[in-house]
């Protein structure tokens, strides 16, 4: 599971940490619409945009990219991704760039062509490992800084982290728990689902989509790691896809990759 992904999903749930860590009111969130737009001469989609309402016309564009990684070209490739946008929608506000880095060690540095000829501030920049814990910290902070989090301090984060969703209005702790699950299996990706819900007690997560999701693709993987036994027993195709409930395309890509590296 990518990193980037964790947090878009975590953008698109909980708009508000994006404030948050940008040390601004997280209502600020409400003004805002988490979007994936296309730019057609990269051919490719900004995943990362927070768009303002029409009710809300003075606040700024935020072009925002995750990096857990070292890359010297990031802010070359971020600059040029929003001045694309800009030509392509040609929207009539002010925006700003935000870099979430996992640590200040992978930040080049802005490069000093942009040090001159962008506003001052306009590229913010925030090093998550950096991030002081308190008291008051929402669940979306908590979130991000459990995924940051050194793993000896990470169970006890998750483990407070999962006591505040469970505090929280029965009407969103749903959607919480989800997203904590999501945190978790990033997180602990060494871990069996068994022994997550065995680490931090968790019973309920068996009840969202997500759980769901990851049950259904595990089966799908049991199935199609079974069709080639099937067909060393004797089956043809047509009973494997009638055995197993797949379509008969995906059988037969799974015993031509298979033939494939037999050979």
């Amino acid at each position: 599971m990518k990193t980037d992904t964790i947090f878009y999903t975590l953008f698109q749930n909980l708009p508000s940490v994006l404030f948050e860590l940008l040390e601004k009111s997280p209502v600020v969130a409400t003004h805002y619409q988490f979007a994936s737009v296309e730019i057609k001469e990269l051919s490719r989609r900004l995943d990362g945009l927070f768009l303002p309402k029409t009710d809300f016309p003075q606040d700024p564009i935020y072009f925002v990219e995750v990096q857990f990684q070292q890359d010297d070209d990031m802010y070359w490739r971020l600059v040029t991704e929003a001045f694309l946008y800009l030509n392509q929608y040609r929207p009539t506000k002010s925006w700003q760039a935000v870099v979430l880095w996992a640590k200040r060690s992978f930040d080049p540095g802005i490069p000093l062509a942009y040090q001159t000829s962008l506003a001052l501030g306009q590229i913010q920049i925030v090093y998550l490992d950096e991030l002081v814990d308190t008291s008051s910290d929402s669940i979306g902070l908590g979130i991000v800084k459990l995924v940051v989090a050194a793993e000896d301090e990470a169970v006890k984060k998750a483990r407070n982290l999962i006591n505040q969703v469970q505090q929280a209005p029965q009407a969103s702790r749903r959607n919480l728990l989800e997203l904590v699950e999501r945190m978790l299996v990033y997180k602990f990706a060494d871990k069996s689902r068994q022994e997550l819900e065995a680490m931090f007690g968790l019973t309920q997560w068996q009840q969202t989509r997500f759980y769901q999701e990851v049950k259904e693709e595990t089966q799908l993987e049991t199935k199609l790691e079974t069709v080639p036994r099937l067909l060393k027993v004797g089956l043809s195709i047509e009973q494997i896809t009638e055995a197993l409930e797949l379509d008969i395309e995906t059988v037969r890509q799974v015993i031509a990759k298979s033939s494939g590296q037999d050979s």
